[in-house]
């Protein structure tokens, strides 16, 4: 038997006893140290997010840059508007710190919106915690499981539990796969969703009806090991973070570059230049700490201060496909826990469609990566071993890739990825630049507590509390329940009027948006915006000026990528959808013919991306 397939009770049995162990030590320490931040900060964190008061309009957040001068800095300004950056963002105004935020681009517009969507704590680290014997890897387990759950109850509207099957094609796959799992149960204790076990092959094909029951070599599916981890709507979590933060009195800006750095006479940086690049309007926006978060663009900000600085990160590319949502289970994903040059597969069903991958290969960093035939053609033919029907070519509705900023584990093999750590690394430069890399879409909080922890250990910020985001209700959240898509369809899903919104609309408004989904079942009632964009997807065009008014949506690819994920599911729908997006936002927006007629073929230049090379 293969290692492939099956190792020895013998290398897993030491962890299960001593790794449980610790988890549980660790569990108990973590849980009293909640408790204590819970109760320290809860009054100050629920009173510095207004959600009943409209958010401010984009040109307020620019007036309030633009007022961070030298006599008046910000506390923090954040670079970066990926989760990371808009984490941060979040942290630092639960603490009442004065803040701001500038992306180059969209929120999310990046690497985090084209993750795998899952809120997880990592079986693969966990496989490389008990074979490499790498208490790190543990930890990276140990501390997801943890922010898995509290991901799941800050923004119940953008998340749900997945459960995950791994199919099992001889009986030791069984029994290893089983103990790994429970190990990983093991490791969660408190966090678990739900206990691991095992299903029969007969009881799998219900849920995954397309699922092979012989692999290509002939051997028969035994049953699968059905584990439970978390999935979501990355890109609308990465908005709904920008606008939790500007609920929170930061600043924040997206479209707004960063063209350098300003220090003060002891060499220190100070602020930074930034452009509006809707407008061209430049500012110098000073503030006390400045904090890099650009993810795969670190390297660049940190050599604007200094250009002989050493490059932190190590660039890896991760290519996703999406196909029909038939090809996937309605309910439960699919785990391939080793592909063929050893790495992990997830065919998962997410947004009504099916979402495959991810590889892992070094890259150069390019602000928009495409991923490449050989990639999608390996994605496909590990998903056509896996499954009972015909895997074609023509079915890819559209394929993405995103950058990861690894963090480089010095000891790691420099043509191996997959083996760098996720962990992330949050440096301070001899400049003051608070510097954060790597990490990943589950620990972003955690990752945001610890880069204002380490800023606010530089000595140049007021005092502020501890972190207030461990329970904080994201925005969207606090008024919604697993009810209200049928609240929304009882009050205007009405026969042949126009304007309706039908169930699937409902459904879709409720889970994208929470209790805001009522804003804009509003705008579709008053302005008879209820129609679909597009015929097959649920997305309504109020949505567009919902995105315009009160989400900061500047450009058709902001709301076409980043608000409503059509250019990531279906390229087709979404180049259908340009002309009416367009025509709406300029609308909105006061778009010349000119302007419209550009971001009409900036969306088509985009969507050239989402189909490989």
């Amino acid at each position: 038997m293969s290692k492939r397939y099956f190792l020895p009770f013998r290398a897993w049995a030491p962890f299960v006893a001593v790794g449980g162990g610790a988890a549980i030590l660790g569990l108990t320490t973590g849980s009293a140290n909640r408790k204590v931040v819970e109760a320290n900060s809860k009054d100050h964190f629920c009173s510095a997010f207004d959600y009943n008061k409209p958010l401010p309009k984009r040109q307020e957040l620019l007036e309030a840059l633009a007022g961070g001068s030298r006599d008046s800095p910000f506390d923090i300004l954040v670079i970066g508007g990926g989760a990371t950056g808009t984490g941060i963002a979040v942290d630092a105004a639960s603490r009442g710190l004065k803040t701001a935020l500038v992306e180059r681009e969209d929120f999310g517009s990046g690497t985090s919106s084209r993750s795998t969507k899952l809120i997880h704590g990592g079986v693969r680290y966990l496989e490389k915690a008990v074979f490499g014997l790498d208490v790190g890897q543990l930890k990276l387990v140990y501390e997801a499981l943890g922010e898995r759950t509290n991901l799941l109850d800050n923004a119940p509207h953008l998340t749900n539990a997945l459960p995950i099957m791994t199919p099992c094609w001889s009986w030791w796959e069984v029994l290893y796969y089983w103990a790994g799992m429970k190990a990983y149960d093991l490791v969660a204790r408190g966090e678990t969703l739900e206990p691991s076990k095992f299903s029969s092959a007969r009881d799998a094909l219900r849920t995954f009806p397309t699922l092979a029951t012989r692999t290509p070599e002939g051997k028969s599916l035994k049953g699968v090991i059905v584990y439970h981890d978390g999935q979501f709507n990355d890109s609308r979590l990465n908005v709904t973070l920008a606008c939790t933060a500007a609920a929170g009195g930061a600043a924040v800006a997206n479209h707004a570059e960063v063209e350098g750095l300003l220090k003060d006479s002891a060499g220190r940086v100070v602020g930074a230049t930034v452009r509006d690049l809707e407008s061209g309007r430049r500012m110098d926006v000073h503030a006390k700490v400045v904090v890099n978060a650009a993810g795969p663009f670190v390297d660049g900000v940190r050599a604007m201060s200094d250009p002989a600085a050493p490059e932190m990160i190590t660039p890896s590319s991760g290519v996703h496909v999406v196909l029909p949502d038939y090809y996937s289970g309605k309910t439960h994903g699919i785990i391939i826990p080793r592909t063929r040059d050893g790495r992990v597969l997830f065919v998962l069903p997410w947004l009504q469609h099916t979402v495959a991958g991810t590889t892992d290969a070094e890259t150069t960093l390019t602000m928009c990566p495409r991923p490449t035939q050989e990639e999608v053609d390996f994605i496909l033919d590990e998903v056509k071993d896996l499954l009972n029907i015909e895997v074609r070519q023509a079915d890819v509705l559209s394929a993405w890739s995103g950058i990861r900023p690894l963090a480089a584990d010095p000891d790691a093999d420099e043509d191996d990825t997959a083996s760098i750590s996720r962990d992330h690394v949050v440096s301070v430069g001899s400049d003051g630049l608070v510097t954060i890399t790597g990490g990943k879409w589950t620990t972003y909080r955690k990752m945001a507590e610890e880069v204002v922890d380490t800023a606010v250990g530089t000595g140049r910020l007021p005092q502020a509390g501890p972190s207030g985001t461990e329970h904080l209700k994201l925005l969207g959240a606090p008024g919604w329940d697993r009810a209200m898509h049928a609240r929304i369809a009882q009050n205007y899903t009405v026969p042949h009027r126009p304007g309706a919104i039908d169930t699937q609309v409902a459904e879709h408004l409720s889970h994208a948006y929470g209790d805001r989904a009522l804003m804009i079942t509003r705008i579709a009632e008053d302005r008879k915006l209820g129609r679909r964009l597009v015929r097959g997807h649920p997305v309504i065009e109020a949505e567009v000026v919902y995105a315009v008014q009160s989400e900061y949506a500047t450009t058709a690819i902001d709301f076409l990528a980043n608000r409503c994920r059509l250019a990531f599911l279906d390229t087709a729908a979404c180049r259908q959808a340009i002309p009416r997006v367009v025509e709406l936002m300029g609308e909105e927006l006061k778009w010349s013919r000119s302007r419209r007629a550009a971001e009409a073929k900036a969306v088509e230049e985009l969507l050239q991306t989402f189909s490989p090379s």
